[in-house]
């Protein structure tokens, strides 16, 4: 899959493995850089194999979030023009292989 960052910060802090460990400890940060892989390695979001990926609702429909550690998640959202869509009008998470990378952290604080 085709990855893409919101802003330059987060893009820092999943190209800097020390940055990473720095904010978000060891662990979570193993998992970060896991996770990434899993993203780069995965044809489509419907393939991604771990971090227990699931649709986002609320104020943050249209993404998908992926378990790291404890509450911090790895929060995706299409990066597509036009958005792949299913008759519904829900998103096409099967046809989905451009993801832009949109917020790292516990967004249930």
């Amino acid at each position: 899959m085709e990855l893409d960052f919101s802003d330059d910060d987060l893009r820092a802090l999943c190209e800097d493995e020390k940055l990473a460990q720095r904010k978000l400890g060891k662990a979570c940060s193993r998992k970060l850089w896991a996770r990434l892989a899993d993203l780069e390695a995965a044809a489509h979001v419907r393939e991604l194999p771990a971090g227990r990926p699931h649709e986002l609702k609320g104020d943050r429909r249209g993404q998908v979030a992926l378990v790291l550690s404890g509450g911090v998640r790895l929060v995706i959202e299409p990066n597509h023009n036009p958005i792949p869509k299913l008759a519904d009008g829900g998103i096409d998470w099967s046809s989905v292989t451009k993801v832009r990378i949109i917020f790292i952290g516990d967004y249930h604080d």
